[in-house]
């Protein structure tokens, strides 16, 4: 695991050291352990790294035999020991121990389609020097980062946005596209950024950079279609094995190892599993509010004691959270409200004081229909089709004298569900996503921009309806092919990456595996959702090894109590953020609209807790330019 950046010249030009020195300082948090540099006519690359693997000869960048082709490496490759073992077999000398190597022989012999032999999470930049040829690959599902930008002939890229705003003279503007779809999706979607002309290549996609000119290729995909036939006991056992195996190839490395611990189905699922290749009691590391509510610290406690784990736990305070918003804010680069990121990045900090890997349970849900609005997607589809005297008028108001359970950590009410479709003017069936979201409607985005800046109310739907479309199957299918290639890799694996690597820990992922990700699309839609439940297949399949508390849980996560922190703790806070003087918003936003938001919320006449949250972190991340 490392942080990696570079350029490269199409003049052909030798990079000033002291440059990539710069870039490489601004993520050394990515890779406290060495840092390496290579330097030639055309290109510089540069990387810091967190040793796993090799520790002790696995410094990058790495060459091939002859010193013609280069590779600073982000990330691991779990199937390495089978990588190397072909390419010993087929007569190269391998240098050293580790994964890295392996992909310099393979693109000798394969070209950029050496990228198809590596299983695991990697973003990656090799230097072809015969060819005067930059490839930068990203992993399958999105794991490891990877922001590029073209500028006066000079290409940089970087794991993180601010290795490349430490190469760029000047910081470019400011795209306010991007900043509202953020203000729909609480994150800004690839190939966007927050800057322009800085672009983040999408996940399972290379891009070549040779004479001058880029070249972007999609490199895999997965389909939904044609449906396992088999019997579900022999689906079940499928499973097992598969995951098994994805959690075993996760447990290489040579420095300590645990897992974050949530009390949910997957991350106990990923416990249960370490617990049988273990030697000794897994570490496992935890973390939860004050609010009991929110906490899901006893859950956790629950699967520890059944796997006598050595387990730790963390608890946010309100303290917290202020000093940590900022700082978090720094490692995104670029606006970004998803509120669990704050007690992910505690956990991280802590966890890192005990070990360097920690395993996780990320990718359950997408995998498997583990969200309520899976479920809820079929009220929703009738919903839209009712007659319109009934949505515009009978259910609203109805509605309207029923309890607001917005606050509540898991949102399983219908009740809720019929309040948020109604800030959609006009239901679009397949923005599943903007449906149940909690963030900015087009009418509210309308409302909040001054006059001067309009942007296309539909942008937001209009991303994931494109992908939604593109995707073959039952709309289940469409819906998880959808997460699967926005919301995954735009928020929940930048949180993971972000938040662990800002503590220099390497997060792995069995969930993700992209093996597990192609078999699981192709369940049938039954084996996913049963009534108001998701995960069918998957608790089935682990019923046994998990606790009598944990096993009829409904989703939650990581709840955040962001509610009743912005009408207390964090309420002068975000006024000062939000109205204060000299606030970066003033220059976007109508004062009196942001001015409402806040005391409407104050008041509990309506619950805007993660639209001033969103607000909150964009103020942090604007006011810092």
């Amino acid at each position: 695991m490392c942080g990696i950046c570079g350029l490269s010249h199409s003049t052909n030009q030798k990079p000033e050291r002291s440059l990539l020195e710069k870039m490489n300082s601004a993520i050394a948090h990515r890779g406290p352990d060495s840092d390496g540099f290579h330097t030639d006519a055309g290109v510089g690359l540069a990387m810091r790294r967190l040793a796993i693997i090799d520790v002790s000869g696995g410094d990058q960048p790495i060459a091939n035999e002859d010193e013609s082709v280069w590779i600073v490496f982000n990330g691991e490759c779990y199937n390495y020991p089978e990588m190397r073992a072909e390419l010993e077999r087929r007569g190269h000398r391998l240098a050293t121990k580790t994964d890295t190597e392996c992909i310099v022989h393979f693109y000798e012999d394969e070209g950029d389609d050496c990228i198809k032999r590596l299983r695991g999470m990697f973003a990656f930049a090799l230097w072809d020097d015969k060819r005067k040829k930059l490839l930068l690959g990203r992993d399958r599902l999105g794991k490891k980062p990877m922001y590029y930008t073209i500028q006066n002939g000079t290409i940089y890229f970087g794991s993180e946005l601010s290795a490349i705003l430490a190469a760029l003279p000047h910081k470019p503007e400011i795209n306010l596209e991007a900043i509202d779809l953020y203000l729909s999706l609480q994150y800004i979607p690839d190939p966007h950024t927050a800057y322009q002309g800085i672009y983040k290549l999408p996940p399972a996609h290379t891009l070549v950079w040779e004479n001058g000119a880029a070249r972007i290729q999609k490199y895999w995909d997965y389909n939904y279609l044609p449906k396992h036939t088999a019997s579900e006991d022999e689906l079940i056992e499928e499973l097992r094995a598969r995951l098994r195996d994805a959690v075993k190839m996760r447990l290489l490395s040579e420095r300590p190892l645990g897992a974050h611990l949530s009390g949910g189905i997957d991350s106990s699922i990923i416990v249960a599993l370490m617990s049988e290749f273990a030697s000794g009691p897994v570490k496992t590391y935890s973390a939860g509010f004050e609010e009991q509510n929110f906490t899901e610290l006893p859950y956790a406690r629950a699967v520890a004691q059944k796997y006598s784990t050595d387990h730790h736990e963390f608890t946010l305070t309100y303290g917290d959270i202020p000093a940590t918003l900022e700082k978090i804010a720094y490692h995104f680069g670029e606006p970004f409200a998803d509120a669990s990121a704050i007690p992910l990045y505690h956990l991280s900090v802590m966890t890192r004081e005990h070990v360097t890997v920690a395993l996780n349970g990320d990718g359950g849900d997408e995998d498997f229909a583990g969200y309520q609005r899976y479920w809820l997607d079929g009220f929703a589809n009738a919903y839209a089709r009712a007659p319109r005297f009934l949505t515009r008028s009978l259910i609203p108001s109805i509605a309207n004298f029923l309890p607001d359970n917005s606050d509540r950590p898991v949102g399983q009410s219908l009740i809720n569900g019929i309040k948020r479709l109604e800030q959609i003017p006009e239901i679009d069936r397949r923005a599943s996503i903007l449906r149940w979201g909690s963030y900015f409607s087009p009418r509210q985005r309308s409302a909040l921009w001054k006059p001067e800046f309009r942007f296309d109310s539909a942008n937001a739907q209009n991303l994931l309806a494109k992908q939604f479309d593109s995707a073959q199957g039952s709309y289940l299918d469409k819906t998880l092919y959808t997460d699967l290639h926005t919301y995954l890799p735009g928020d929940l694996l930048v949180k993971a990456d972000r938040m662990t690597m800002a503590a220099s820990l390497e997060g792995r992922s069995p969930f993700l595996d992209h093996e597990i990700v192609e078999w699981s699309a192709r369940l049938p839609d039954h084996l996913k959702v049963k009534g108001r439940s998701g995960k069918y297949l998957l608790k089935k399949a682990f019923a046994k090894e998990l606790p009598d508390a944990i096993k009829g849980r409904g989703k939650q996560g990581f709840g955040i109590p962001v509610s009743a922190w912005f009408r207390g703790p964090l309420y002068d806070w975000s006024k000062q953020m939000l109205l204060g003087q000299g606030s970066s918003l003033h220059q976007w936003f109508d004062a009196g609209v942001l001015a409402k938001l806040i005391d409407e919320h104050k008041s509990a006449r309506v619950d805007h807790g993660k639209r001033l949250y969103a607000l909150s972190m964009l103020a942090v991340w604007a006011n810092s330019l």
